[in-house]
């Protein structure tokens, strides 16, 4: 599990800096690579709900 969360601050560290420069910037090639990192996140977060809920059952 350490792993995934170690996934999940890289990805959202990649999102947060895009997301950052739509903001700041208005730069659009950012935004893409912002939602590409939200999908991913959310793929991320469902593997971490699974496992969590693998390890409270122990």
């Amino acid at each position: 599990m350490e792993t995934l969360v170690d996934k999940i601050k890289q990805e959202w560290a990649v999102f947060e800096a895009n997301a950052n420069a739509v903001v700041e910037k208005g730069n659009k090639a950012a935004g893409v690579r912002a939602r590409k990192a939200s999908l991913n996140l959310q793929e991320l977060l469902k593997e971490f709900r699974k496992a969590s809920v693998e390890a409270a059952k122990k």
